[in-house]
């Protein structure tokens, strides 16, 4: 079952607040590289990387639509920019 947004956006923001630049997900997330090679070389880096919430997510943006992969960032920097808006 493919996960909206709002449902998994808490666990991206509490992970971009940990990686500015997204560690695991940098190509993914921060250059908007959507394809699924791009989010499998994600999880295999992650792995390398013993980067566990960074390869969890990676799992999560696998079973998401591309266009969903490409709001994530963008729905993370307007939370984080907006501290006081809830969830």
């Amino acid at each position: 079952m493919k996960p909206s947004i709002p449902d998994v956006i808490k666990n991206f923001l509490d992970y971009y607040k940990q990686n500015p630049s997204w560690g695991s997900l940098h190509i993914v997330l921060d250059d908007n590289n959507c394809s699924d090679g791009a989010v499998k070389h994600c999880i295999e880096y992650a792995t390398t990387k013993n980067d566990i919430s960074g390869k969890e997510l990676a799992e999560i943006l696998l079973t998401m639509s591309k266009t969903q992969r490409s709001k994530i960032a963008k729905s993370v920097y307007k939370l984080s920019n907006a501290p006081n808006q809830k969830l």
